[in-house]
């Protein structure tokens, strides 16, 4: 076993799987990451299952130590600057640190969220069946709560072998794809205010829900309905005519109309928004929606063939690791030179 120590931490730092699910029907909330292609890229990089538990990490600066061991990690999603003990770590790429090597992540750039795999996974005791954190609920393992300054993880000493890299495709730069409903027959002519509007997310925005900025749009019979089920990227329209976006930290029932919902293909995008970007809404029939759904299972279920190992070693990191003081050689004697192609005889 090895060390990982969070060394600092900002707010919305957590351990996130997959989610969990199938008691939604007694008010338990999914939760889970809210990049799920980020974090199944991370995990592949470092030979785990898709949806294994790894570190969630918010916009904020971050730093983590290997206080003991060795220990091989992948970091994906909202790119940031990356340093280990000096040293640029780029992302979609695993990289192996040792005992007293220090990961220093600044602020997110172009993102919200960025996912710090971990060979083996983040170790924890399920709790219905998931470690990911909902700090509301008390839910979560190792820590039922984000992450402080100090917190150590166990984790699996890392496995000798070569570091991998990962070829994902390039994020389509559009609107926001959704599906209009249930509830759309509530705001009349509104529906196209909330269509042809651009829209920001506001700083009042946590995993539970994405607070929208724009106009307001007006209900036709007022914002009180009879609770019924929502899902991750049902967009809920306050009596404040302010749209929220529910995010996997949700209520699993909710009692404002739900004006649409963003089509999952979309969600891990639109969640990684930065707050204050405009962007727009496009409606899609649902044929639609399930066409590209189709596609983004089949990009999951064939991360693995996109992952390919790296060669090509930074030459400092060749010569930091490389015992040159280990074997001598002569400037005058060719013969002792390390030369390639061999010199002919």
């Amino acid at each position: 076993m090895s060390k990982l120590v969070l060394t600092a931490v900002g707010p919305a730092t957590s351990v996130q799987d997959g989610g969990r699910y199938g008691a939604q029907r007694y008010g338990l909330t999914p939760s889970g990451a809210v990049d799920r292609l980020a974090l199944a890229a991370g995990n592949c990089l470092v030979g785990n299952p898709p949806f294994a538990a790894a570190i969630e990490i918010g916009p904020f600066s971050t730093s983590f130590a290997v206080r003991e061991g060795t220990v091989r990690v992948a970091l994906t999603g909202a790119v940031r600057d990356a340093e280990v003990s000096g040293r640029s770590v780029p992302f979609n790429e695993s990289c192996t640190l040792v005992g007293g090597d220090s990961l220093t992540l600044g602020a997110a750039r172009d993102g919200m969220f960025s996912y710090l795999a971990i060979e083996g996974g983040v170790k924890g005791e399920p709790m219905f069946g998931s470690l990911a954190v909902n700090a509301r609920a008390g839910l979560g393992s190792p820590f039922p709560r984000p992450f402080q300054a100090g917190d150590v993880l166990d984790v699996d000493t890392a496995r000798a072998g070569i570091e991998h890299g990962i070829e994902l495709p390039i994020q389509a730069d559009g609107p926001i794809r959704i599906v209009m409903g249930p509830q759309d027959d509530e705001f009349g002519e509104a529906t196209e205010l909330f269509l042809g509007s651009e829209w920001k997310i506001s700083a009042a925005s946590d995993r539970m829900g994405y607070r929208l900025e724009g106009p307001t749009i007006k209900h036709l019979h007022g914002h009180n309905i009879v609770s019924d089920g929502t899902v991750n990227g049902s967009i809920q329209i306050p009596g404040s005519g302010q749209p929220i976006v529910l995010m996997p930290d949700r209520g699993t029932t909710g009692g404002y109309p739900k004006i649409a919902t963003v089509i999952t293909s979309d969600l891990g995008s639109f969640a990684q928004i930065p707050v204050g970007r405009s962007f727009r809404f496009k409606a899609v029939t649902i044929a639609e929606a399930q066409t590209v759904a189709r596609s983004m299972a089949d990009l999951l279920r064939t991360l693995p063939d996109r992952v390919f190992e790296i060669r090509n070693a930074n030459i400092n990191d060749a010569l930091q690791n490389a015992n040159i003081g280990g074997t001598a050689v002569n400037a005058f004697d060719s013969g002792t030179w390390q030369t390639w192609p061999p010199l002919e005889q």
